[in-house]
């Protein structure tokens, strides 16, 4: 080898000039057990494989580290050398790993959910229930609030996985589709648009004052949107069983996920209110900052999520 290639060798990293863990353990358990085939056989590889990896350590390091023969294999002076410093990396990599498992431990103790109104509502409760059966030690927060909401938290780091309505993904978040859903109009039978025989028309419900959820909700967004503009509100409430709770007792009309209102709807306690000229569908999506995919029991509830087909209100 010449200076200069020395040179160069010596002044690579230290993953070109250190053996790995994995060579570091086999090189102990040789000299813990005088054998490289019994060293092999705790460590789950094969003899051959066992060998060739010595052979790649002895000419990583350029010293001869066993002796081999028919009554075993012994280590060499250099390669007993080798094996306390080996023994020191091994012990700093097992306090190493275990501080990781220590973090990794303390992260999985709890889950931060924030979620949009309707979801918080009416799918996240199965979800949650699902995720129990599979993380039970796992302790849960849910902070529920409207789409904009969601967001603050997860960019305030107050939440560790999103779940949002509407029809935009919030400026520093990352998402992906869990479900669809519609939003349906819904008035009390007593209400003069239960006896419609034609469908409504877009133009007029965006004209009439409606129970409306507040301003940042992922409802009204789509709403707004899809209408062009949408009437001064006949009430503003915060969630949607009030917004509900409003149209049942005859307030006025509203407009609501159809994952809301299915009791309601076969009860006869709303109807609901073909329209003509407009869709209301929506996705629904699970979000968390930029650059940061959940991990842990948030990983888990988003796989949940994703494996489930949201289901009309039946409560």
């Amino acid at each position: 080898m010449t200076q200069a290639a020395e040179g160069q060798f010596r002044a690579g990293s230290l993953s070109h000039r250190v053996p790995d863990l994995g060579a570091l353990e086999l090189l102990l358990a040789v000299a813990r057990l005088g054998s490289l085939g019994g060293a092999a056989r705790e460590l789950g590889i094969t003899q051959p494989a066992a060998s060739s990896r010595v052979r790649s350590m002895e000419r990583q390091l350029g010293v001869a580290l066993v002796d081999r023969s028919p009554r075993g294999s012994r280590l060499t002076d250099a390669g007993a050398l080798v094996t306390d410093w080996a023994r020191r990396i091994v012990e700093a990599a097992e306090a190493f790993d275990a501080g990781a498992q220590a973090l990794r431990d303390r992260r999985d103790s709890r889950l931060r959910v924030a979620a949009s109104m309707t979801i918080a509502e009416y799918l996240l409760p199965g979800w949650l229930l699902a995720l129990r059966a599979q993380r039970p030690d796992t302790a849960v927060s849910l902070l529920a609030g409207n789409s904009a909401a969601v967001a603050e938290r997860l960019l305030a780091d107050e939440a560790d996985l999103g779940f949002v309505e509407g029809l935009t993904v919030p400026s520093g978040l990352d998402s992906v589709v869990i479900a669809h859903d519609h939003l349906i109009v819904v008035t009390a039978p007593g209400h003069a648009w239960s006896r419609r025989r034609r469908p409504l028309e877009a133009s007029e419900l965006a004209v009439t004052p409606l129970i409306l959820r507040e301003k940042g909700s992922g409802t009204r967004q789509v709403l707004d949107v899809a209408l062009g503009g949408l009437a001064r509100p006949l009430i503003e409430l915060s969630s949607t069983t009030a917004v509900k709770a409003a149209a049942v007792s005859g307030a006025g009309p509203a407009v609501l996920s159809e994952l809301a209102v299915g009791e309601e709807l076969s009860m006869r306690r709303l109807v609901s209110v073909p329209l003509a000229d407009v869709s209301l569908a929506r996705d629904l999506r699970a979000v968390w900052p930029t650059g940061h995919r959940p991990v842990g029991p948030a990983r888990d509830l988003l796989s949940l999520t994703r494996g489930r087909k949201p289901q009309v209100s039946r409560q």
